[in-house]
Protein backbone atom coordinates (compact mmCIF):
# COMPACT_ATOMS: atom_id res chain seq x y z
CA UNK A 1 0.00 0.00 0.00
CA UNK A 2 1.45 3.28 -0.92
CA UNK A 3 1.94 5.91 1.68
CA UNK A 4 -1.01 7.79 2.77
CA UNK A 5 -1.58 10.70 5.16
CA UNK A 6 -4.90 11.24 5.31
CA UNK A 7 -7.29 10.04 8.02
CA UNK A 8 -10.49 8.60 7.22
CA UNK A 9 -13.91 9.34 9.54
CA UNK A 10 -16.76 7.39 9.72
CA UNK A 11 -19.40 7.43 12.69
CA UNK A 12 -22.37 6.58 10.87
CA UNK A 13 -24.94 4.35 13.04
CA UNK A 14 -26.32 1.61 10.80
CA UNK A 15 -29.15 1.03 13.50
CA UNK A 16 -30.53 4.41 13.58
CA UNK A 17 -30.23 5.66 10.18
CA UNK A 18 -29.36 2.77 7.81
CA UNK A 19 -29.96 5.02 4.37
CA UNK A 20 -27.75 7.83 5.62
CA UNK A 21 -25.21 4.44 6.65
CA UNK A 22 -25.48 3.25 3.08
CA UNK A 23 -24.64 6.17 1.36
CA UNK A 24 -21.98 6.96 3.42
CA UNK A 25 -20.13 3.77 3.21
CA UNK A 26 -20.13 3.47 -0.49
CA UNK A 27 -18.40 7.23 -0.18
CA UNK A 28 -16.17 6.34 2.77
CA UNK A 29 -15.14 2.47 1.46
CA UNK A 30 -15.01 3.82 -1.79
CA UNK A 31 -17.30 1.51 -3.39
CA UNK A 32 -18.44 3.87 -6.35
CA UNK A 33 -18.12 7.16 -7.84
CA UNK A 34 -21.30 8.94 -8.20
CA UNK A 35 -20.01 11.97 -10.02
CA UNK A 36 -20.08 10.59 -13.56
CA UNK A 37 -22.16 12.74 -15.82
CA UNK A 38 -25.08 10.46 -17.30
CA UNK A 39 -27.92 10.20 -14.22
CA UNK A 40 -28.08 6.57 -13.25
CA UNK A 41 -24.29 6.03 -14.52
CA UNK A 42 -21.79 5.10 -11.30
CA UNK A 43 -18.66 4.38 -11.74
CA UNK A 44 -17.69 1.42 -9.52
CA UNK A 45 -14.63 1.41 -7.79
CA UNK A 46 -11.44 -1.22 -7.04
CA UNK A 47 -13.04 -2.52 -3.57
CA UNK A 48 -16.73 -3.13 -5.19
CA UNK A 49 -15.02 -4.46 -8.16
CA UNK A 50 -12.74 -6.88 -6.59
CA UNK A 51 -16.04 -8.39 -4.14
CA UNK A 52 -17.97 -8.45 -6.77
CA UNK A 53 -15.93 -10.48 -9.30
CA UNK A 54 -15.32 -13.10 -7.04
CA UNK A 55 -19.10 -13.49 -6.40
CA UNK A 56 -19.23 -14.02 -10.44
CA UNK A 57 -16.43 -16.82 -9.65
CA UNK A 58 -18.43 -18.72 -7.28
CA UNK A 59 -22.00 -18.27 -9.07
CA UNK A 60 -20.95 -18.83 -12.44
CA UNK A 61 -18.69 -22.14 -10.95
CA UNK A 62 -22.08 -23.01 -9.87
CA UNK A 63 -24.04 -22.72 -12.67
CA UNK A 64 -21.27 -24.35 -14.69
CA UNK A 65 -21.52 -27.20 -12.50
CA UNK A 66 -25.20 -27.60 -13.61
CA UNK A 67 -24.37 -28.11 -17.40
CA UNK A 68 -24.81 -24.01 -18.42
CA UNK A 69 -22.31 -22.80 -21.42
CA UNK A 70 -20.68 -19.47 -21.25
CA UNK A 71 -21.31 -17.41 -24.36
CA UNK A 72 -21.20 -13.90 -24.93
CA UNK A 73 -23.97 -12.48 -26.69
CA UNK A 74 -24.16 -9.04 -28.69
CA UNK A 75 -25.12 -5.99 -26.32
CA UNK A 76 -27.19 -4.51 -29.55
CA UNK A 77 -30.69 -6.25 -30.35
CA UNK A 78 -32.66 -5.45 -33.68
CA UNK A 79 -35.66 -3.36 -33.12
CA UNK A 80 -37.57 -6.68 -35.38
CA UNK A 81 -36.45 -9.40 -32.54
CA UNK A 82 -38.12 -6.87 -29.92
CA UNK A 83 -41.02 -6.72 -31.46
CA UNK A 84 -41.54 -10.47 -32.02
CA UNK A 85 -43.10 -10.98 -28.62
CA UNK A 86 -45.62 -8.51 -28.09
CA UNK A 87 -45.86 -9.09 -24.46
CA UNK A 88 -41.95 -8.53 -23.96
CA UNK A 89 -41.51 -5.61 -26.09
CA UNK A 90 -44.67 -3.81 -24.46
CA UNK A 91 -43.07 -4.40 -20.87
CA UNK A 92 -39.82 -3.31 -21.86
CA UNK A 93 -40.04 -0.56 -24.72
CA UNK A 94 -40.73 2.29 -22.15
CA UNK A 95 -37.25 1.15 -20.60
CA UNK A 96 -34.76 0.85 -23.38
CA UNK A 97 -31.74 2.84 -25.00
CA UNK A 98 -32.06 2.92 -28.36
CA UNK A 99 -28.75 3.22 -30.78
CA UNK A 100 -30.33 5.35 -33.67
CA UNK A 101 -27.06 6.65 -35.60
CA UNK A 102 -23.36 6.49 -35.99
CA UNK A 103 -20.63 8.79 -37.45
CA UNK A 104 -21.47 11.96 -38.76
CA UNK A 105 -25.04 12.08 -38.18
CA UNK A 106 -25.34 8.36 -40.32
CA UNK A 107 -28.80 6.61 -39.58
CA UNK A 108 -29.28 3.11 -39.41
CA UNK A 109 -31.57 1.18 -41.85
CA UNK A 110 -33.00 -0.53 -38.30
CA UNK A 111 -33.27 0.92 -34.21
CA UNK A 112 -31.16 -1.05 -32.04
CA UNK A 113 -31.88 -1.70 -28.09
CA UNK A 114 -29.14 -1.57 -26.41
CA UNK A 115 -29.69 -5.02 -24.25
CA UNK A 116 -32.55 -4.25 -21.77
CA UNK A 117 -32.31 -8.46 -20.92
CA UNK A 118 -31.15 -10.70 -23.92
CA UNK A 119 -34.00 -13.15 -24.79
CA UNK A 120 -34.80 -11.47 -27.57
CA UNK A 121 -31.17 -11.62 -28.98
CA UNK A 122 -30.89 -15.44 -27.57
CA UNK A 123 -33.44 -17.23 -28.99
CA UNK A 124 -32.42 -16.43 -32.24
CA UNK A 125 -30.23 -18.59 -32.12
CA UNK A 126 -31.31 -21.22 -30.18
CA UNK A 127 -33.49 -21.17 -33.19
CA UNK A 128 -29.94 -22.00 -35.50
CA UNK A 129 -28.52 -24.20 -33.01
CA UNK A 130 -31.14 -26.46 -32.06
CA UNK A 131 -32.57 -28.81 -34.44
CA UNK A 132 -32.98 -32.58 -32.60
CA UNK A 133 -34.24 -33.73 -29.33
CA UNK A 134 -30.36 -35.08 -28.98
CA UNK A 135 -29.41 -31.10 -28.77
CA UNK A 136 -31.83 -30.71 -25.99
CA UNK A 137 -30.80 -29.84 -22.87
CA UNK A 138 -29.46 -26.35 -24.41
CA UNK A 139 -28.43 -24.92 -21.32
CA UNK A 140 -26.07 -21.63 -21.38
CA UNK A 141 -25.41 -18.23 -19.71
CA UNK A 142 -23.73 -15.14 -20.28
CA UNK A 143 -21.97 -12.31 -18.03
CA UNK A 144 -23.48 -9.20 -19.09
CA UNK A 145 -24.22 -5.43 -18.35
CA UNK A 146 -28.01 -4.67 -19.01
CA UNK A 147 -29.29 -1.07 -19.19
CA UNK A 148 -32.81 0.17 -18.81
CA UNK A 149 -34.04 3.51 -18.61
CA UNK A 150 -35.60 3.46 -14.65
CA UNK A 151 -37.45 6.13 -13.80
CA UNK A 152 -37.56 5.84 -10.28
CA UNK A 153 -34.99 7.36 -8.24
CA UNK A 154 -31.27 5.58 -8.57
CA UNK A 155 -29.03 4.69 -6.12
CA UNK A 156 -26.07 2.52 -6.30
CA UNK A 157 -25.96 -1.25 -6.64
CA UNK A 158 -29.50 -0.86 -5.63
CA UNK A 159 -31.32 0.60 -8.55
CA UNK A 160 -29.46 1.86 -11.42
CA UNK A 161 -29.88 2.10 -15.22
CA UNK A 162 -26.62 0.27 -15.81
CA UNK A 163 -26.29 -2.85 -13.72
CA UNK A 164 -24.36 -6.33 -13.67
CA UNK A 165 -25.56 -9.42 -13.59
CA UNK A 166 -25.14 -13.11 -14.88
CA UNK A 167 -28.40 -14.26 -17.28
CA UNK A 168 -29.02 -18.20 -17.88
CA UNK A 169 -31.16 -19.38 -21.08
CA UNK A 170 -32.24 -23.01 -21.10
CA UNK A 171 -34.39 -24.79 -23.78
CA UNK A 172 -35.72 -28.41 -22.90
CA UNK A 173 -38.06 -30.87 -24.71
CA UNK A 174 -40.77 -30.84 -22.41
CA UNK A 175 -42.83 -28.46 -19.81
CA UNK A 176 -41.64 -31.17 -16.74
CA UNK A 177 -38.04 -30.73 -17.55
CA UNK A 178 -38.71 -26.52 -18.16
CA UNK A 179 -40.23 -26.43 -14.42
CA UNK A 180 -37.51 -28.71 -13.12
CA UNK A 181 -34.63 -26.39 -14.23
CA UNK A 182 -36.50 -23.48 -12.71
CA UNK A 183 -36.48 -25.30 -9.19
CA UNK A 184 -32.74 -25.96 -9.53
CA UNK A 185 -32.08 -22.13 -10.25
CA UNK A 186 -33.55 -21.72 -6.92
CA UNK A 187 -31.67 -23.89 -5.53
CA UNK A 188 -28.32 -22.58 -6.94
CA UNK A 189 -29.36 -18.84 -5.58
CA UNK A 190 -29.43 -20.83 -1.89
CA UNK A 191 -26.38 -22.56 -2.70
CA UNK A 192 -24.35 -19.17 -3.53
CA UNK A 193 -26.08 -16.06 -2.15
CA UNK A 194 -26.98 -17.41 1.12
CA UNK A 195 -24.48 -20.26 1.96
CA UNK A 196 -21.43 -18.57 0.46
CA UNK A 197 -22.66 -14.68 0.64
CA UNK A 198 -24.36 -14.69 3.72
CA UNK A 199 -27.81 -13.19 2.42
CA UNK A 200 -31.14 -14.93 3.68
CA UNK A 201 -34.42 -14.26 1.50
CA UNK A 202 -37.31 -15.70 0.80
CA UNK A 203 -38.50 -17.02 -2.84
CA UNK A 204 -42.03 -16.32 -3.94
CA UNK A 205 -43.61 -16.99 -6.78
CA UNK A 206 -44.90 -13.43 -7.98
CA UNK A 207 -48.41 -12.77 -8.80
CA UNK A 208 -49.41 -12.55 -12.47
CA UNK A 209 -49.88 -8.58 -12.55
CA UNK A 210 -45.65 -8.62 -11.68
CA UNK A 211 -44.27 -11.73 -13.76
CA UNK A 212 -41.49 -11.23 -15.87
CA UNK A 213 -42.88 -9.59 -19.88
CA UNK A 214 -43.57 -12.75 -21.78
CA UNK A 215 -43.24 -15.41 -18.50
CA UNK A 216 -45.91 -17.80 -17.76
CA UNK A 217 -44.34 -17.58 -14.16
CA UNK A 218 -41.94 -15.49 -12.30
CA UNK A 219 -40.53 -16.68 -9.00
CA UNK A 220 -38.44 -14.78 -7.65
CA UNK A 221 -36.01 -14.03 -4.27
CA UNK A 222 -36.50 -10.98 -2.07
CA UNK A 223 -34.28 -10.18 1.05
CA UNK A 224 -34.78 -6.77 3.50
CA UNK A 225 -32.62 -3.89 4.59
CA UNK A 226 -32.21 -3.02 7.96
CA UNK A 227 -35.01 -0.42 7.12
CA UNK A 228 -37.32 -2.64 6.26
CA UNK A 229 -37.09 -2.15 1.84
CA UNK A 230 -37.26 -5.27 0.15
CA UNK A 231 -34.48 -5.75 -2.16
CA UNK A 232 -35.06 -8.04 -4.99
CA UNK A 233 -32.43 -10.75 -5.74
CA UNK A 234 -32.36 -13.67 -8.49
CA UNK A 235 -35.62 -14.32 -10.16
CA UNK A 236 -36.38 -16.82 -12.64
CA UNK A 237 -38.63 -17.49 -15.33
CA UNK A 238 -40.86 -20.19 -17.11
CA UNK A 239 -41.11 -19.03 -20.16
CA UNK A 240 -43.34 -21.57 -21.71
CA UNK A 241 -43.51 -21.69 -25.53
CA UNK A 242 -44.39 -18.10 -25.86
CA UNK A 243 -40.51 -17.26 -27.17
CA UNK A 244 -40.10 -20.29 -28.97
CA UNK A 245 -43.53 -19.86 -31.00
CA UNK A 246 -42.17 -16.26 -31.76
CA UNK A 247 -38.42 -17.36 -32.82
CA UNK A 248 -39.27 -20.75 -34.20
CA UNK A 249 -36.84 -22.34 -31.95
CA UNK A 250 -38.19 -26.09 -32.55
CA UNK A 251 -36.50 -29.47 -32.35
CA UNK A 252 -37.25 -32.86 -34.12
CA UNK A 253 -38.55 -35.29 -31.47
CA UNK A 254 -37.57 -39.51 -31.18
CA UNK A 255 -40.00 -39.69 -34.21
CA UNK A 256 -39.03 -36.90 -36.33
CA UNK A 257 -42.09 -34.88 -35.08
CA UNK A 258 -41.31 -31.13 -35.18
CA UNK A 259 -41.98 -29.56 -32.04
CA UNK A 260 -41.36 -25.97 -29.90
CA UNK A 261 -38.85 -26.30 -27.03
CA UNK A 262 -40.14 -25.16 -23.50
CA UNK A 263 -37.72 -21.93 -22.01
CA UNK A 264 -36.69 -20.58 -18.88
CA UNK A 265 -34.30 -17.75 -18.14
CA UNK A 266 -33.11 -16.75 -14.40
CA UNK A 267 -31.38 -13.53 -13.70
CA UNK A 268 -28.66 -13.15 -10.92
CA UNK A 269 -28.06 -9.41 -10.44
CA UNK A 270 -24.44 -9.10 -9.24
CA UNK A 271 -24.10 -5.59 -8.59
CA UNK A 272 -27.77 -5.92 -6.15
CA UNK A 273 -26.46 -8.98 -4.64
CA UNK A 274 -23.35 -7.13 -4.01
CA UNK A 275 -25.55 -4.15 -2.42
CA UNK A 276 -27.29 -6.83 0.00
CA UNK A 277 -23.91 -7.78 1.51
CA UNK A 278 -23.09 -4.40 2.65
CA UNK A 279 -26.68 -3.88 3.92
CA UNK A 280 -27.25 -7.57 5.55
CA UNK A 281 -23.50 -7.52 7.07
CA UNK A 282 -22.10 -3.90 7.39
CA UNK A 283 -22.13 -2.61 11.11
CA UNK A 284 -21.42 0.88 12.88
CA UNK A 285 -18.41 0.21 11.86
CA UNK A 286 -18.36 0.09 8.43
CA UNK A 287 -18.09 -3.22 6.49
CA UNK A 288 -17.88 -6.66 7.08
CA UNK A 289 -17.12 -9.50 4.34
CA UNK A 290 -17.27 -12.92 4.82
CA UNK A 291 -13.78 -14.90 4.29
CA UNK A 292 -14.38 -16.32 0.68
CA UNK A 293 -15.70 -12.82 -0.86
CA UNK A 294 -13.70 -10.10 0.61
CA UNK A 295 -11.25 -8.08 -1.42
CA UNK A 296 -8.81 -8.19 0.54
CA UNK A 297 -8.94 -11.29 3.17
CA UNK A 298 -5.71 -10.33 5.88
CA UNK A 299 -3.81 -6.91 6.43
CA UNK A 300 -1.04 -6.65 7.89
CA UNK A 301 -0.07 -3.66 9.95
CA UNK A 302 3.55 -3.15 10.95
CA UNK A 303 4.03 -1.96 14.52
CA UNK A 304 6.48 0.87 15.40
CA UNK A 305 8.47 -0.02 12.41
CA UNK A 306 9.86 2.81 11.43
CA UNK A 307 12.94 2.48 14.07
CA UNK A 308 13.20 -1.05 13.44
CA UNK A 309 13.75 -2.73 10.13
CA UNK A 310 13.04 -6.10 11.34
CA UNK A 311 9.60 -5.62 11.70
CA UNK A 312 9.23 -4.72 8.02
CA UNK A 313 11.36 -7.50 6.81
CA UNK A 314 8.96 -9.98 9.04
CA UNK A 315 5.68 -8.41 7.79
CA UNK A 316 6.86 -8.66 4.15
CA UNK A 317 7.93 -12.26 4.96
CA UNK A 318 4.86 -13.17 6.27
CA UNK A 319 2.88 -11.41 3.16
CA UNK A 320 4.93 -13.08 0.70
CA UNK A 321 4.27 -16.42 2.87
CA UNK A 322 0.89 -15.64 2.77
CA UNK A 323 0.31 -14.82 -1.06
CA UNK A 324 1.93 -18.28 -1.83
CA UNK A 325 -0.94 -19.72 -0.60
CA UNK A 326 -3.55 -18.01 -2.23
CA UNK A 327 -4.60 -15.09 -0.11
CA UNK A 328 -5.11 -11.75 -0.65
CA UNK A 329 -3.13 -9.91 1.99
CA UNK A 330 -2.29 -6.16 1.79
CA UNK A 331 0.32 -4.61 4.16
CA UNK A 332 -0.16 -0.80 5.39
CA UNK A 333 3.25 1.10 5.01
CA UNK A 334 1.19 4.11 5.21
CA UNK A 335 2.42 7.44 7.35
CA UNK A 336 -1.19 6.70 9.39
CA UNK A 337 -0.59 6.19 13.18
CA UNK A 338 -1.39 2.67 14.03
CA UNK A 339 -4.74 3.66 15.68
CA UNK A 340 -6.08 5.27 12.17
CA UNK A 341 -4.72 1.77 10.28
CA UNK A 342 -7.20 -0.09 12.69
CA UNK A 343 -10.28 2.04 12.06
CA UNK A 344 -9.54 2.31 8.58
CA UNK A 345 -9.30 -1.32 7.75
CA UNK A 346 -12.10 -2.03 10.07
CA UNK A 347 -14.39 0.21 7.99
CA UNK A 348 -13.04 -1.61 4.92
CA UNK A 349 -14.37 -5.16 6.26
CA UNK A 350 -11.25 -6.95 5.73
CA UNK A 351 -11.88 -10.05 8.28
CA UNK A 352 -8.35 -10.37 9.45
CA UNK A 353 -5.98 -7.73 11.06
CA UNK A 354 -2.30 -9.47 11.72
CA UNK A 355 -0.12 -7.09 14.13
CA UNK A 356 3.49 -7.42 13.75
CA UNK A 357 5.64 -5.48 17.00
CA UNK A 358 8.64 -5.16 18.28
CA UNK A 359 7.05 -7.47 21.08
CA UNK A 360 5.57 -9.48 18.57
CA UNK A 361 9.04 -10.58 17.11
CA UNK A 362 10.38 -10.99 20.26
CA UNK A 363 7.74 -13.72 21.41
CA UNK A 364 7.34 -15.65 18.06
CA UNK A 365 3.65 -14.68 18.22
CA UNK A 366 1.21 -12.55 16.01
CA UNK A 367 -1.59 -10.23 17.69
CA UNK A 368 -4.57 -11.11 15.26
CA UNK A 369 -7.58 -8.86 15.03
CA UNK A 370 -11.23 -9.92 13.97
CA UNK A 371 -13.53 -7.87 12.22
CA UNK A 372 -16.53 -10.33 12.79
CA UNK A 373 -16.23 -10.38 16.84
CA UNK A 374 -14.04 -7.19 17.24
CA UNK A 375 -11.94 -9.68 19.38
CA UNK A 376 -8.30 -9.75 19.10
CA UNK A 377 -5.68 -12.95 20.20
CA UNK A 378 -2.08 -13.71 19.84
CA UNK A 379 -1.49 -17.09 18.63
CA UNK A 380 2.19 -18.81 17.69
CA UNK A 381 3.83 -17.86 14.33
CA UNK A 382 4.07 -21.62 13.63
CA UNK A 383 -0.21 -21.66 13.63
CA UNK A 384 -0.72 -18.62 11.43
CA UNK A 385 -2.22 -21.42 8.10
CA UNK A 386 -3.92 -23.15 10.11
CA UNK A 387 -5.65 -20.59 12.28
CA UNK A 388 -6.50 -18.85 9.35
CA UNK A 389 -7.66 -21.33 7.84
CA UNK A 390 -10.11 -22.37 10.59
CA UNK A 391 -11.10 -19.00 11.56
CA UNK A 392 -12.02 -17.67 8.00
CA UNK A 393 -14.80 -20.34 8.06
CA UNK A 394 -15.79 -19.50 11.24
CA UNK A 395 -16.26 -15.67 10.09
CA UNK A 396 -18.21 -16.66 7.43
CA UNK A 397 -20.27 -18.98 9.54
CA UNK A 398 -20.67 -16.10 11.83
CA UNK A 399 -22.36 -13.74 9.92
CA UNK A 400 -24.53 -15.96 8.03
CA UNK A 401 -25.81 -16.74 11.56
CA UNK A 402 -25.86 -12.99 12.60
CA UNK A 403 -27.78 -12.61 9.10
CA UNK A 404 -30.49 -15.22 9.71
CA UNK A 405 -31.03 -14.72 13.24
CA UNK A 406 -32.11 -10.88 11.95
CA UNK A 407 -34.07 -12.21 9.10
CA UNK A 408 -36.48 -14.56 10.66
CA UNK A 409 -37.79 -11.87 13.17
CA UNK A 410 -38.70 -9.37 10.05
CA UNK A 411 -42.06 -10.87 8.93
CA UNK A 412 -45.62 -10.16 10.68
CA UNK A 413 -48.79 -11.33 10.47
CA UNK A 414 -51.45 -8.82 9.52
CA UNK A 415 -55.48 -9.67 9.22
CA UNK A 416 -56.56 -6.06 8.17
CA UNK A 417 -54.50 -2.82 6.50
CA UNK A 418 -54.79 -1.60 9.76
CA UNK A 419 -52.53 -4.18 11.19
CA UNK A 420 -50.82 -4.16 7.56
CA UNK A 421 -49.67 -0.59 7.59
CA UNK A 422 -48.27 -1.43 11.35
CA UNK A 423 -46.51 -4.16 10.36
CA UNK A 424 -44.87 -2.43 7.47
CA UNK A 425 -44.04 0.20 10.06
CA UNK A 426 -42.20 -2.33 11.93
CA UNK A 427 -39.20 -2.61 8.98
CA UNK A 428 -40.28 -5.94 7.74
CA UNK A 429 -42.25 -8.54 5.47
CA UNK A 430 -45.95 -8.80 6.09
CA UNK A 431 -47.81 -11.87 5.85
CA UNK A 432 -51.47 -11.76 5.04
CA UNK A 433 -54.49 -13.55 3.40
CA UNK A 434 -55.25 -12.84 0.00
CA UNK A 435 -57.93 -13.62 -2.66
CA UNK A 436 -56.13 -14.45 -5.73
CA UNK A 437 -52.17 -13.60 -7.45
CA UNK A 438 -54.09 -14.56 -10.70
CA UNK A 439 -55.16 -11.38 -12.02
CA UNK A 440 -57.94 -11.27 -10.06
CA UNK A 441 -56.27 -10.19 -7.03
CA UNK A 442 -54.63 -7.24 -9.03
CA UNK A 443 -57.00 -4.89 -8.10
CA UNK A 444 -56.73 -5.56 -3.97
CA UNK A 445 -53.01 -5.25 -4.73
CA UNK A 446 -53.46 -1.65 -6.23
CA UNK A 447 -55.15 -0.60 -2.93
CA UNK A 448 -52.22 -1.58 -1.27
CA UNK A 449 -50.16 -0.09 -3.38
CA UNK A 450 -51.98 3.17 -3.67
CA UNK A 451 -52.62 3.40 0.02
CA UNK A 452 -49.67 2.13 1.90
CA UNK A 453 -46.75 2.50 -0.82
CA UNK A 454 -46.03 -1.36 -0.57
CA UNK A 455 -46.54 -4.37 -3.21
CA UNK A 456 -47.49 -7.94 -3.15
CA UNK A 457 -44.50 -9.87 -3.77
CA UNK A 458 -46.10 -13.18 -3.94
CA UNK A 459 -46.29 -16.74 -2.18
CA UNK A 460 -43.80 -18.52 -0.59
CA UNK A 461 -42.32 -21.48 -2.74
CA UNK A 462 -40.84 -23.86 -0.19
CA UNK A 463 -43.99 -23.81 2.29
CA UNK A 464 -47.66 -24.71 0.94
CA UNK A 465 -49.79 -22.42 3.09
CA UNK A 466 -53.29 -21.88 4.23
CA UNK A 467 -55.47 -18.99 4.78
CA UNK A 468 -55.20 -18.38 8.71
CA UNK A 469 -57.62 -16.33 11.24
CA UNK A 470 -60.46 -15.41 9.48
CA UNK A 471 -59.77 -16.79 6.26
CA UNK A 472 -60.25 -13.65 4.06
CA UNK A 473 -58.50 -10.93 1.68
CA UNK A 474 -57.17 -8.33 3.89
CA UNK A 475 -58.85 -5.62 1.04
CA UNK A 476 -61.91 -6.97 -0.79
CA UNK A 477 -62.77 -9.29 2.09
CA UNK A 478 -63.63 -12.28 0.06
CA UNK A 479 -62.76 -15.72 1.29
CA UNK A 480 -58.73 -16.02 0.51
CA UNK A 481 -57.39 -18.25 -2.19
CA UNK A 482 -53.50 -18.10 -0.85
CA UNK A 483 -51.27 -16.46 1.62
CA UNK A 484 -48.84 -13.82 0.18
CA UNK A 485 -46.39 -11.41 1.53
CA UNK A 486 -46.46 -7.68 1.42
CA UNK A 487 -43.58 -4.98 1.90
CA UNK A 488 -41.95 -2.05 0.56
CA UNK A 489 -39.37 -2.15 -2.06
CA UNK A 490 -36.28 -0.49 -3.57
Amino acid sequence: MEKDKKKVTFNVDKSKNFSKWFTEIIQTAELADLRYNIKGFVVFQPWSVLAMELMYDFYEKAMQRKGHKPYWYPALIPESNLKLEAEHVQGFTPEVFWVTEYGDNQKFEEKYALRPTSETAIYQMFSIWIRSHNDLPFKTYQRAQVWRHETKATRPFLRGREFYWLEGHDAFANEEDAVKQVYEDMAITEEVLHSIFGVPFVFFERPQWDKFCGAEKTFAADTITPDGKIIQQPSTHFLGQKFSKAFNVKFLDENNKEKFCYLTCYGPAISRMFASVIATHGDKNGLRFPFEIAPIQLVIIPIAFEKNRAVIEKAKKLRGKLCEKSYRVDIDLSDRKSGDKFYFWEMKGVPLRIEVGPKELAEEKLTIYRRDTGNKIKINEKDLFYFIEKTGKEISKNLKADADKNFKGVIKDAGSLKELKKALSLNGLARANFCSIELQGKKCAEVIEKDLHASVRGKRVDAEEKPFGSKKCLVCGKSAETVVYIGRAY
